[in-house]
């Protein structure tokens, strides 16, 4: 049996290079997030009409649909702007919202200047056991070219336009 502290499905690990400051990359990445999502990617019964990070810890990570309604898909844990986020990845292999910390994975992303003046964008998609039986299906799905690898391209882009 897997109990919380084992660690049998690797996390996704992506990188990217941001033609754009850690604190703009941060800025496009957190309160720029609606400018990027895909509207393909959200978990609401409604059309997305826009995708939030709410910007301190504690706050929420949600989608507002066409239908006036709301659709919370994870909360902030850790907001060190413009350096480092972490987010609960509150999604189960349904597809469907996971109240319960405990039973989610973790989205850590930390943003490092380098010298020539971009930034380096190191995502970490972590603790995907606690996601139980459906670990392995949710780790091929985020690490699939739809996954983050496309998700932080089309991030980048959008943090290199808004310079």
């Amino acid at each position: 049996m897997t109990t919380m502290t084992d660690q049998t499905t690797a996390p996704v690990r992506k990188t990217i290079s941001v033609n754009a400051t850690p604190e703009r990359a941060f800025e496009v990445f957190t309160a720029g997030f609606d400018s990027w999502w895909p509207r393909s990617h959200h978990i609401g019964k409604a059309p997305m009409k826009k995708a939030i990070v709410e910007g301190r810890a504690g706050g929420r990570c949600y989608a507002e649909q066409t239908d006036g309604t709301e659709c919370d898909w994870g909360s902030v844990l850790v907001w060190e702007p413009p350096h480092r986020l972490v987010i609960a990845w509150q999604i189960d292999g349904r597809w469907q919202y996971e109240p319960d910390l405990a039973k989610a994975s973790e989205v850590e992303l930390r943003f490092t200047r380098e010298a020539d003046g971009s930034t380096r964008v190191d995502l970490e998609h972590r603790h995907l056991d606690r996601h139980g039986a459906d670990a392995a299906g949710i780790r091929t799905a985020v690490d699939s070219e739809g996954g983050w690898g496309g998700l932080l391209a089309m991030f980048a882009a959008q943090a290199a336009q808004a310079r």
